[in-house]
């Protein structure tokens, strides 16, 4: 059985990237987005993910990083080293980002 990112993982990192740009957007208005209720603005309401979305983002992130574990592998195969190196990922990211 492959092993898949945690959806909680997943889900606390959409939620920081979320009050990130949040906060960016609304500039020196911080908004807790915890804590903002049905009541609230459009703007400063809570944004959510289900969980089924979580499950495809966990998918996704899991397909993502064996393909580019894979790309840096080949890479690494063919300089004839056998381990991979971050320049191997860094080598690969653009195209494979280009590929996603």
């Amino acid at each position: 059985m492959e092993e898949n990112f945690d959806p909680d993982l997943i889900h606390a990192i959409f939620k920081l990237v979320w009050s990130r740009r949040s906060k960016k957007v609304e500039g020196n208005e911080a908004i807790d987005l915890e804590q903002a209720g049905p009541s609230t603005s459009k703007k400063s309401r809570a944004t959510t993910a289900n969980a089924s979305a979580l499950k495809v983002s966990c998918e996704l992130l899991r397909l993502f990083v064996a393909e580019a574990i894979h790309r840096a592998a080949l890479i690494a195969e063919a300089e004839g080293i056998d381990t991979i190196e971050p320049t191997h990922l860094e080598r690969v990211l653009p195209q494979l980002l280009l590929d996603f």
